[in-house]
């Protein structure tokens, strides 16, 4: 049985970083490229994925680990059926991303794990969602890299750095990734 056509082959791309680390933007940059050439693409968001599939999670290590595990079941689902899934989740535990990637191996499913690199001073300048202005301002507790913690992937497949960078400069960086492991 020879391999599927690139086109054709599933994977899963997990982008894990801060909140405003551009997550999300670059997964939807990413997935209009595949999608004008011919890959089938779906992106999971986070919060997306928070609203529907995991209403009444909370945030506790429990809850941030269900939610993630939840994620990489509906990711490897698709990709095992010739899906390329854009899953642009913080998941700041090493422990819940690696049953995602074990998940994925376990069923031959190609998985890469995606740094997005960016600084706390740069998340927060951004601050996508006012997160950061709220846990300033003693609105919310338990953010991410400020009052909770997140640990940074020691070996992903690909650490991407986004400061000074355009969004086409760092998704033609997670294009080339995807080329070199012969999933487009």
């Amino acid at each position: 049985m020879t391999a599927p056509a690139p086109a054709r082959r599933g994977a899963t791309v997990w982008l894990t970083g801060l909140p405003s680390a551009g997550k999300t933007t670059l997964a939807c940059a990413l997935a209009e490229r595949l999608r004008a050439e011919g890959h089938r693409v779906e992106v999971l968001d986070g919060d997306e994925i928070r609203e529907f599939l995991s209403k009444g999670l909370g945030f506790t290590r429990e809850d941030r680990h269900t939610n993630v595990t939840r994620i990489g079941f509906v990711a490897q689902k698709l990709a095992a059926n010739g899906v390329k899934v854009l899953a642009p989740v913080i998941a700041p535990f090493a422990d819940a991303r690696d049953a995602v990637r074990e998940r994925h191996a376990a069923n031959s499913t190609p998985f890469l794990e995606v740094h997005v690199a960016t600084p706390l001073d740069v998340c927060s300048a951004r601050d996508v969602k006012g997160l950061y202005a709220k846990q300033a301002a003693g609105e919310i507790s338990g953010l991410t890299g400020v009052d909770d913690p997140y640990e940074v992937p020691e070996n992903p497949d690909l650490r991407l750095r986004t400061e000074g960078r355009s969004t086409a400069d760092t998704v033609a960086e997670l294009h080339r990734l995807l080329i070199r492991k012969g999933l487009v």
